[in-house]
């Protein structure tokens, strides 16, 4: 699976505006300052719900 940079990015700004994600910029040795992406605590709680939910949305596809 390939993606791009106009993917991933505007993912992540909607994960932090939804408060999903902390960032942080850090400066960089070999460039322009660097983002940096965490979970917050809602973020881990999204996760966990995703993680019980994708067996079964798997599955339906599977049998579809």
């Amino acid at each position: 699976m390939t993606t791009s940079q106009g993917t991933i990015y505007p993912l992540l700004s909607r994960l932090r505006r939804d408060g999903l994600v902390d960032t942080e910029l850090r400066e960089s040795a070999t460039g322009p300052a660097r983002r940096y992406y965490t979970l917050t605590a809602s973020g881990r709680a999204a996760l966990a719900e995703f993680t019980e939910d994708w067996p079964r949305f798997r599955d339906g596809v599977d049998h579809f």
